[in-house]
């Protein structure tokens, strides 16, 4: 299902919808280009979900852990860097999914070591203020997800 945002606000916005419903073991794949959108949306994925720390993008140091109320995590991950799924799995997508939702930037890097059950998100930029956003959820969680957040 493809949404077109007109700005980073409502890019962010509809991050935001997203990140209030998530909960541990969320995974959620944020695909596109460098400049897409990614990084807004996550921004805000983590205000709805609750975030005390400020979003940055992970590509230098793989993962950002943000800290949430009640000492819960979220997991932000970057795979432009990695070059194997060997190297992806040292660092234990299993462990981080049992301690909070986790978002994956560049998935297809890491696609075979993924759950099956997720929400993929594809990022086409269209212009300055517009990026297409095409939302595919696989699995039930996922399908519910989506229909919360585009009120169907």
């Amino acid at each position: 299902m493809p949404i077109t945002t007109t700005s980073p606000a409502h890019t962010r916005a509809l991050g935001q919808k997203l990140g209030a419903l998530l909960q541990p073991g969320d995974l959620i794949c944020l695909q596109g280009d460098l400049g897409a959108g990614k990084t807004t949306f996550t921004q805000g994925i983590a205000a709805g979900w609750g975030a005390l720390d400020e979003v940055s993008s992970p590509t230098f140091v793989i993962v950002n852990v943000y800290r949430g109320p009640a000492q819960t995590r979220l997991y932000h991950l970057d795979t432009y860097r990695i070059e194997s799924t060997a190297e992806a799995e040292e660092l234990d997508l299993d462990s981080m999914l049992t301690q909070g939702p986790l978002l994956v930037e560049w998935p297809e890097r890491i696609q075979p070591i993924l759950p099956v059950a997720r929400l993929w998100i594809t990022f086409t930029y269209k212009s300055d203020a517009e990026r297409e956003i095409k939302l595919e959820a696989s699995g039930a969680r996922y399908q519910h997800l989506l229909a919360l957040i585009t009120n169907q």
